[in-house]
């Protein structure tokens, strides 16, 4: 296979993967309005309920390292006081909506590709068609709003657990008080602050939600290929994950001033 070969396959098939997530998500959207409801409760309660606690230790040693990594560097510039910002800064604006970003695709975008793809090469979706139901209202289109609304609850959850250990945490390693965390947290950032780490959230969970549902649709073949849509959706999303929030920095970083 020559060089040029091997960059024609790659063309093509970029150019085949971006068709399939514009359709799916035109379909989506089309959907949405006869959404099947007891698929969204399920799958509110595996996508959202079920990642809690792993979303919430996660917070909890993000938060922790945060101060023990930032708390070298205030100490040494003498700008204890201002541990509070800064701690909080890199949790709403970066640390928060990344590693929730990253876990939620690990978790969900994987099975929620997997179980997709099974039904593709199992025939359950051309089923549905075959019988006169839209697989898009049945299935995708329930599962895309529960990844939404799940990851915009839990980053709520995430955020606030993240900050009270920080605050811990400042208080047991750097005897910083409370009042002293709290009070810079307060003064220093303000509600554009906590929208730049929603906005993120949001954007990485709607990501995350049709890149496993383009792959999963679009598995053929047997076992295996449920196997190759899990890992696919894994890495087109921490990959999405990354450049969206390169994007969304800068552009937010400017537009807020």
């Amino acid at each position: 296979m020559t060089l040029l070969t091997a960059l024609g396959r790659k063309g093509l098939g970029a150019v085949r993967g971006t068709g399939a997530l514009a359709l799916v998500v035109g379909r989506t959207f089309l959907a949405l309005p006869k959404l099947e409801r007891r698929e969204l409760g399920r799958a509110l309660v595996q996508f959202g309920y079920g990642s809690l606690p792993l979303a919430l230790a996660t917070a909890a040693l993000a938060g922790i390292i945060v101060v023990l990594q930032s708390g070298i560097y205030v100490q040494r510039l003498g700008a204890r006081a201002f541990l509070g910002w800064a701690a909080g800064y890199g949790v709403l604006w970066e640390f928060g909506p990344l590693l929730l970003g990253l876990i939620m695709s690990a978790r969900i975008g994987a099975r929620n590709a997997a179980e997709l793809a099974l039904m593709q090469v199992g025939g359950q979706i051309e089923g549905l068609r075959g019988i006169g139901l839209d697989p898009f209202a049945i299935l995708v289109a329930p599962r895309v709003v529960a990844m939404e609304v799940s990851m915009l609850a839990l980053s709520t959850f995430t955020f606030l657990v993240a900050i009270l250990f920080e605050s811990v945490a400042a208080l047991l390693t750097l005897g910083l008080p409370l009042r002293v965390f709290f009070g810079t947290f307060s003064q220093l950032l303000g509600p554009w602050d906590v929208l730049g780490g929603v906005v993120k959230t949001g954007t990485f969970g709607l990501a995350i939600s049709l890149l496993s549902t383009t792959v999963g649709l679009s598995a053929r073949g047997g076992a295996q290929a449920v196997g190759q849509a899990a890992a696919s959706a894994v890495v087109q999303g921490c990959a999405a994950i990354f450049i969206l929030d390169f994007v969304l920095t800068a552009v937010l970083a400017g537009w807020m001033g």
